[in-house]
């Protein structure tokens, strides 16, 4: 197994392991996730594969993707308040269903980081649903802290 770039090639496998994420999301949260539909369509994936600000990485086993990473370049320079700096968030990471609990995250956490330093990055962000203790969890494992929380009431 190795990791690259996305490819459009990869969009059939990308969009089904989108609807396993929306899956988790929409069982969790059925108030706020549409069961059955996923975050981006066939041309937004097109576009964002070819926006070197918005790599997706691929784990790539024998020609098979397995999981994914999204991410986006995020830099603040010249605010009135914060420090110039550059960072890498990663938009979703998702290991298909099947092939849990083999590394397969680890390895794509891995890389993302590894491509961030590259870049110059300050640090590697990331939003989780406390609805998915396992992802949490997983982070967690990986050295990640809390950097703020989002809280909500429901009316």
């Amino acid at each position: 197994m190795y990791i690259r770039r996305a490819e459009i090639k990869d969009i059939p496998k990308i969009i089904d392991l989108l609807l396993q994420v929306h899956l988790v999301h929409s069982t969790g949260r059925p108030d706020i996730f549409r069961r059955g539909s996923k975050k981006y369509t066939e041309d937004e994936l097109s576009e964002i594969i070819a926006d070197d600000g918005r790599p997706i990485f691929v784990a790539d086993d024998a020609g098979e993707v397995v999981g994914y990473a999204f991410c986006v370049l995020e830099e603040i320079k010249d605010d009135g308040s914060l420090e110039d700096r550059k960072s890498l968030y990663i938009d979703d990471i998702c290991v298909d269903e099947k092939r849990r609990g083999t590394h397969i995250g680890e390895a794509l956490y891995n890389y993302v980081t590894a491509v961030a330093k590259e870049l110059g990055c300050y640090h590697v962000t990331l939003n989780v649903w406390c609805l998915n203790p396992g992802a949490m969890k997983f982070y967690e494992k990986m050295g990640m802290t809390p950097l703020k929380v989002t809280m909500e009431k429901i009316l």
